[in-house]
Parts: structure tokens; sequence; C-alpha cells
């Protein structure tokens, strides 16, 4: 009788175990592509608020524009963009995570009713290592992302005695949306080994790279745990630089390999010109997973909506630029703005689509976006 309840007791513990491993595991190239076949033809921009310097001043309680948001996501929706992707931060977990989740909730119901499902990021390697919740800074004029900050900061990315924080921030944020079919994806991190060489460099961790590709691992393996409906990705950004075959993981940085091999779908960013764009896709293709660029558009590198969506659109692949509308954020100055600075608008705008009265900073732009969207 001993023997039978050990066996039995043994056999439901090891279905627990074998349920977790299931519940952590990603997704197969089939059931991958099964949900991207679902999907419109994704169009849309990395999305900011043109009141709001950062992910903090767009969610914090006392900034959080939603008459702002309203207003952009309709001029979104009427040039035909049905996604977003869009940034949260740990420290808006920390600060009031009950706020925080119904004010994403409101952002969403903002989205659906413009059409639009976002892809939201958890964590971002990109710009100032040091963030602050409550009143952010001015910004710096002529200054590209003057006030943009990563997440999780170098204080808390340095200590892992605090990464409970994170992993409660990841896993409350997907358990309260793990169902909700008004969210398109979750992105786990923004260019995670990005050291900022031409910004922050000197106030950046020196082990970073190395930290974060401990981490990372571990905040896929939050995330699945919860089981949500939609797919995780974390986009490579820099693998171009190392050879367009698939199969030459040997050029892959350990970053990358991280990225490629845990993602339900495979996202990238490409601020090339179309030779190099089309490249880099087809490559990324040969992995049998949907593809989405989920950062493009550097009109002085010859990456511009009229040279790249077209060629996107031919293989689906989905297409998300950098920034909607001229504001706080400032990133029509080019990022060679940390170096020179800029004292009135840049001759070409950097990133963008819409100047700050909404009206379009290039005609030939959105009509072809409207043109390829089939919005009239």
């Amino acid at each position: 009788m001993i023997n039978k309840k050990l066996t039995l007791t043994a056999l439901f513990l090891l279905s627990g175990a074998l349920a977790l491993v299931s519940a952590q595991t990603r997704w197969s190239p089939q059931k991958a592509k099964a949900w991207y076949q679902q999907q419109p033809w994704l169009t849309g921009c990395n999305y900011l608020p043109v009141t709001a310097i950062n992910q903090l001043e767009m969610w914090q309680a006392e900034t959080f524009d939603t008459a702002t948001i309203d207003k952009e996501l309709a001029l979104a929706e009427s040039i035909g963009f049905n996604t977003l992707r869009v940034f949260l931060h740990d420290k808006l977990w920390q600060q009031d995570a009950p706020g925080f989740i119904k004010r994403i909730d409101i952002f969403l119901r903002i989205c659906a009713k413009h059409g639009i499902r976002p892809m939201l990021v958890f964590f971002d390697s990109c710009w100032d290592p040091f963030p602050e919740t409550g009143k952010q800074r001015q910004p710096q004029p002529g200054l590209h992302n003057s006030g943009w900050v990563q997440s999780p900061g170098a204080l808390l990315l340095t200590d892992p005695a605090k990464y409970n924080q994170l992993k409660q921030y990841v896993k409350g944020i997907i358990r309260a949306f793990k169902n909700d079919k008004r969210i398109l994806c979750w992105d786990m991190w923004n260019e995670p080994d990005n050291t900022n060489d031409n910004s922050y460099r000197d106030k950046e961790p020196a082990s970073k790279v190395a930290i974060v590709n401990r981490l990372l691992p571990q905040v896929f393996d939050w995330a699945r745990s919860e089981e949500p409906v939609q797919p995780l990705t974390s986009g490579v950004w820099t693998w171009w630089k190392n050879g367009w075959d698939k199969d030459s993981s040997k050029n892959q940085t350990a970053t990358e390999r991280i990225q490629l091999q845990q993602s339900d779908i495979i996202t990238f960013h490409c601020y090339n010109d179309s030779a190099i764009f089309h490249k880099q896709l087809k490559a990324l293709l040969a992995y049998g997973r949907p593809v989405i660029c989920t950062e493009y558009m550097a009109r002085g590198e010859k990456n511009t909506v009229i040279t790249i969506m077209p060629i996107a659109k031919q293989y689906k692949t989905g297409m998300i630029n950098w920034g909607f509308a001229d504001g706080k954020e400032q990133t029509k100055y080019p990022w060679d703005s940390w170096q020179k600075r800029y004292t009135a608008d840049p001759p070409l705008w950097h990133h963008i689509l819409f100047k700050a009265d909404y009206t379009p900073y290039k005609e030939e732009e959105i009509d072809l976006i409207r043109k390829m969207t089939g919005k009239k």
C-alpha cells in the first residue's frame, strides 16, 4: 500500500513537472506559422505619444495622456497601421503595479477602438542607464532620444539579489494579459547587448553583455511559465554584420544565439539600404518561422518607407518603423546628434512620419503606406 501511494505521488509530481516543462516550451515552427497565417500584413510604428519623453512619462498616472493617444492612434488607423511597438518599464510595476495594469488596459481599449493590436516590450538596453520614476526631465534641444531610459537600469541589472523584482514584473504583466487577444505579441528585450557606445558608454556596467546573456533566457522562462497565448520574441539587431547564412552560427554573438533559439517568432532591426535589408530578410526567413522587422527607417542611410516597405510586402513580413509624430523624443535628429548638436531641424529627418501638427513629413511616404495597406 505504501509503495502504491509512493508510486502515485511520484507520478503526480512527474506529471506536474512535465506540465511545467510543456508550459515553458518554445513554439514549434508549425505553431508559429499557423499563428502568423491568422494575422493581416502587420504594419505600424514604434510608438510614443508626442507629450512623453520616454516610457515612464507615457505610462505614469500623472502624465498618462489618453486624449493625445486616442488622437494619434486615430491618425495611425487612417493610414492603415494595425500594430504598434510600445515599451513598458519595470519601475512602473515597482511604483504602482495595479495602476500600471489598469493603464495598460485603458491603452489596449484605445488600440482596439482603432483596430490596432500592439506588441509590448518588457526590457530595453538603450540610452540612459539610470532611470528614475516621477517627473521626467525636459528634452535637450537638438538631441536624439535625450530622455529615453533603460529597463532594467544599471543598478538593478548588476544586483542579482533584486532579480525577483524583474521576475514579478514579467510574470505579473503576462498573468494579467496572457489570454488577451488585443495584444499581438511580447517583445522580451530590445537590443539586449547594446552598450550605447556613442552616448552613455562610460556609464555602462563593464560586464553588461555577460550579465544580459545570463538573464535573458530566464526572462523568456518567466514569461513562458505563465503560458501566454501570444508569441514571445527578442529582435536581433547587429546580426547582419556577421554574414547572411543562417547555418553560420559561429558568426553569431552569444546574445543573438539566445534570441534566435528562444523566440517563437523572429524579429529584427534594419536601418540599412534595400539590398542589405533584402539579404537579411531572406536569411532570417530560412529559419522557417514568421519574421517581423520591428525597427526600420533611417532616411540618411537610404532606409525609407519607399525603399523598404514594398520588399517586405512581397514576403508578408511585418514592418514597424521607428517613430510616429515629432514630439519630446526628438528622433527626427540623427544618432550623430550625440557627437554634434543640431541647432535647427536636420536637412533630412532621421525617423518620424508626421510633423508636430500631424501633417506628413513626406506626403509620398504616407501615400505609399496607404497604398500598401489598402487605406484610401
